[in-house]
């Protein structure tokens, strides 16, 4: 029976696969290989099982391909709007900080013109009151005077005798009484004089008093508007350094310490030589320039840690940070084709630019805050060991030097000396901006 099953599959075979031999022909003999339908079968399987899974592992790495370059590009962008978004920030920070400024320079030139105006109707007050009691002094002589008048005439109706004597007493009562009238018309009209210069500067102050109330309401928006500045720009930084591991209040500590002048740090304001107190107006513009100082601290910080990616160009992410066949893989894979462009992540010197044993051709950065990241299985290498580096520099090509099975970039982060996981630090910055 199952020779029969045999024959007959035998014979179907031969309709498309008939027997075949290959001769082997040389100078002493000739020799020859049968090719039964069966091994035809299977030769033929195998090819068609080969061309197969090279159009499956060929579709498979298009769709990576194509998955990882939306990816990167997203990225990109998102790379993109972030320094946008610190230029504009910066370049609002400014001229809030120059409108703070101008608006404390006018309110307070206008508190000085309101202090003299008061110096003067303090004065003017005290030469009224003077005037006053100059005033009732006269009026109480001219007083007596009238009534020792009033007197004298009494004594002149009385007396019939002695006219001249007392003709020359009325002449010199009548001109005495002349002149006080005189002074006390010339000081009423000062007086007067006086008073109304009193209203006039009363007058002023009161509409110097609703300037300067105008100029505080502008100053209460300019500094609201300043202050949500403040809070939607430095809450965001502070999310992204924390989300990375790093102490917010420590990295700006290391970068004042270390700062190099860029931009110079804003000094808080102080318009008061004599010890006083600052106006609340001054400390809430004080506050402003500390979230201000904060910010330039952060964008420098954030040039110094690692928040990017080491690859500009489409890529695919082929193994990543942790535990792989029972080893640790200490960091992050990037694949692309031979030759793409290798970034640094952050500014920093670098330590190593040379062969290393698995690593292949290594860079080794060394960054601030106990920061460094190694780049490696590169085909070329671009920089050399002390130089400088800023973020976004090229430092090499992407290769397969090394312990690597393929073309693509190992890419570590290490804080001091132990590897932490580099998707930390891109993820953060890619969930805030």
């Amino acid at each position: 029976m199952r020779k029969r099953l045999s024959i007959k599959i035998n014979s179907l075979l031969e309709r498309h696969f008939p027997e075949r031999r290959l001769f082997l022909r040389s100078d002493a003999d000739t020799r020859f290989i049968r090719l039964r339908p069966v091994t035809q079968l299977l030769g033929f399987a195998g090819s068609a099982a080969i061309v197969a899974w090279a159009i499956i592992a060929t579709s498979i790495l298009l769709m990576d391909s194509i998955g990882s370059g939306n990816f990167r590009d997203q990225a990109q962008r998102d790379q993109d709007a972030y320094e946008r978004r610190l230029n504009e920030l910066s370049s609002e920070r400014d001229a809030r900080a120059e409108e703070a400024l101008a608006a404390q320079e006018r309110f307070n030139a206008a508190l000085s013109q309101i202090s003299l105006m008061q110096s003067e109707l303090l004065s003017s007050e005290t030469v009224r009151r003077e005037l006053e009691t100059g005033i009732e002094v006269i009026q109480g002589t001219l007083r007596k005077t009238m009534k020792d008048r009033e007197s004298a005439r009494d004594q002149l109706a009385d007396i019939s005798e002695g006219g001249e004597t007392v003709s020359a007493s009325n002449a010199s009562d009548d001109a005495a009484m002349d002149f006080l009238t005189s002074a006390l018309e010339a000081t009423a009209q000062e007086r007067d004089q006086v008073v109304a210069d009193a209203q006039d500067a009363l007058i002023r102050a009161d509409e110097m008093q609703s300037e300067i109330q105008m100029m505080a309401d502008k100053n209460d928006q300019i500094f609201r508007q300043l202050e949500e500045a403040m809070t939607v720009s430095v809450k965001p930084l502070d999310k992204m350094f924390r989300a990375a591991g790093m102490n917010p209040d420590r990295i700006l500590n290391e970068v004042r310490k270390g700062y190099s002048g860029q931009g110079g740090p804003l000094m808080p304001l102080s318009f008061s030589t004599r010890g006083e107190a600052p106006s609340a107006e001054t400390e809430r513009a004080n506050d402003i320039l500390k979230d201000m100082d904060a910010l330039n601290l952060y964008r420098i910080a954030a040039q110094k840690a690692p928040f990017a990616n080491p690859v500009k160009s489409a890529f695919r992410f082929t193994s990543g940070f942790g535990y792989r066949w029972g080893r640790m893989h200490n960091g992050t894979d990037f694949a692309a084709s031979h030759g793409t462009p290798i970034y640094a992540t952050a500014d920093g010197v670098v330590t190593h630019a040379g062969w290393q044993s698995g690593y292949g051709k290594l860079v080794k950065i060394q960054h601030q805050f106990g920061i460094e990241t190694r780049y490696a299985h590169q085909s070329k290498i671009r920089v050399k060991v002390g130089q400088r580096v800023s973020r976004g520099q090229r430092i090499g090509d992407m290769g397969n030097t090394g312990r690597s099975t393929g073309t693509h970039l190992h890419y570590e982060v290490r804080v001091g000396g132990k590897a932490v996981n580099p998707m930390i630090y891109i993820k953060a910055a890619n969930d805030v901006f």
